[in-house]
């Protein structure tokens, strides 16, 4: 659906122009009020991660259709921008980059306009206001871009709803999945998403792999058994229902590396960053949600009580086994989307910043033992998924073979060469004006 973008080594370095506020910022902003949307709609990880990529889809075709000379990008990711026209007018970037998050915003949470037109006119304000002829075209530019993305999204395959009745047996899941349509949905960025389902599945019952599985998350997975250190980690990543959920992690961990990088200097690359990021956790979640729907495999709490109908004499039944994360999931089991999520995140950063060995602290949206700080991004990447173990929800092969999907969903993304023209080099005093307000 939505063409593909690629950035360089060269695009990684981050350019400061000396604005008097970071462009980038206004990307954040935006973020954060999709973040606080995603809580507040109690959406599920798939719904979040399809808001929180149109929204930067859109932000970076507007950022990228007016000035895209500073590095190589594709065309555009859904709008061709018309460069020429847009070189002529001269909308004010932030303004448009800003009524296009309005306009996608407006159309995903209709119920929340009062606020977003409050983000909007508060940066309007902060650009001269809406008589600033600049500004006004930019507005324009924006909401058309807006318009645009909301109506390809419209018919990317996520509606009408599908339910995957509860299954009976083993080794099924016991409750309707109420999130089997996204297994249709057009990706946004790879060719097949479908080819990152699990080839193999989860392992055989009577398996030796199974078995070792099954008592590692029976021990430590035990909403009984008291550890400090598995307790924080479940908590930081928990992302249950009314917080950003799993995908909206990496997008947090992504604002505030972009911050401590310098990135959020440069509108452009801040707008690249998250409409890559999000992209790929989109689609991995198509990926994670085909293989669920596929699989339709029990959760540990069923295992670990029916663990007598296995056929396996090294798992150990236990009719009271509760999981530490205190109900056994909302989806089939395998595979994981918290893993799929931080394969993605970590590789995607990593990438990006031409190094995994990132210091960084992130806050958990839920957590109840303040922010952690991790070495790197792969670092990151495995508590997310161990996370998962601890709590009880998952076994540790649906760990690994949800990292391997959104590494491999992410590899994908970054493997696209799009040259798109241009003067790369060139100046543009428009870097310089911006975050003023010069009417015309």
């Amino acid at each position: 659906m939505f063409q593909s973008i690629f950035f360089t080594t060269t695009l990684l370095c981050v350019a400061v122009f000396g604005q008097q506020e970071p462009q980038g910022d206004v990307i954040l902003r935006w973020n954060d009020e999709a973040l606080n949307q995603v809580r507040t709609q109690r959406l599920g990880a798939f719904d979040a991660a399809r808001a929180y990529a149109l929204l930067n889809v859109a932000m970076f075709d507007v950022a990228n259709g007016v000035d895209g000379r500073r590095a190589r990008f594709n065309e555009a990711l859904v709008v061709p921008p018309n460069r020429r026209s847009a070189r002529r007018n001269r909308p004010n970037r932030m303004a448009a980059v800003s009524a296009a998050a309005n306009e996608v915003l407006s159309q995903l949470f209709p119920e929340s306009t009062d606020a977003f037109d409050f983000i909007l006119n508060d940066i309007v304000d902060g650009l001269g206001g809406s008589t600033n002829t600049r500004v006004r075209r930019g507005l324009r530019l924006g909401e058309s871009v807006g318009s645009e993305v909301i109506a390809v999204g419209s018919t990317d395959g996520s509606t009408p709803r599908e339910t995957q009745l509860a299954g009976e047996g083993v080794p099924l899941f016991r409750s309707d999945f109420g999130s089997a349509a996204f297994r249709n949905v057009e990706p946004l960025f790879v060719e097949d998403a479908l080819v990152y389902v699990s080839p193999n599945g989860p392992p055989a019952l009577d398996s030796p792999e199974y078995a070792a599985a099954h008592t590692e998350v029976r021990l430590l997975g035990d909403v009984g058994y008291v550890n400090e250190e598995y307790d924080e980690i479940f908590s930081f990543w928990q992302a249950r229902g009314g917080s950003v959920r799993p995908p909206g992690e990496w997008i947090k961990i992504t604002q505030a590396v972009a911050e401590q990088q310098g990135t959020t200097e440069s509108l452009i690359q801040t707008s690249l960053l998250f409409a890559t990021m999000s992209m790929a956790l989109n689609d991995a979640s198509i990926a994670v949600v085909a293989d669920k729907f596929q699989y339709q495999f029990w959760r540990p709490e069923t295992a670990i009580r029916e663990a007598d109908m296995d056929g396996n004499d090294d798992t150990t039944q236990d009719l009271e086994w509760s999981p530490r994360n205190g109900s056994r999931g909302g989806s089939p089991e395998h595979t994981s989307g918290q893993s799929a999520f931080a394969g993605v995140g970590s590789t995607i950063l990593a990438a990006f910043y031409g190094n995994d060995n990132i210091e960084f602290e992130a806050e958990g949206d839920n957590s109840i033992a303040g922010p952690r700080t991790f070495a790197s991004f792969s670092d990151a990447a495995r508590e997310a998924g161990r996370s998962r173990i601890f709590s009880g929800i998952h076994f540790e092969f649906s760990n690994q073979a949800g990292q391997a999907t959104g590494r491999g969903i992410a590899r994908e993304v970054l493997s696209w060469q799009y040259g798109m023209g241009g003067d790369e080099d060139g100046d543009d005093e428009e870097d310089e004006s911006e975050s003023t307000s010069s009417n015309e």
